[in-house]
């Protein structure tokens, strides 16, 4: 019987392939840093900058039923 392949299978096959051949680690970096550029982008328009950013978030998860109003 064959063993299933698992999530841990496929991150250390592609480690294994990042290991030899590094134009896929600079594609993956690119890739991150794409995301976090994005992520970043979403939430200062959502919730502004500076010091309102976490209490605008706050309210913005309270409303959303993600986190409990302080007691």
């Amino acid at each position: 019987m064959k063993k299933p392949i698992t999530d841990l299978d496929y991150v250390e096959f592609y480690a294994k392939k990042m290991k030899e051949d590094d134009s896929l680690f600079k594609q993956q970096k690119i890739l991150i840093e794409s995301q976090l550029e994005s992520s970043s982008s979403l939430f200062k328009n959502m919730f502004g900058k500076g010091d309102n950013f976490k209490s605008n978030a706050r309210e913005y998860l309270k409303s959303i039923g993600l986190i409990k109003p302080l007691k």
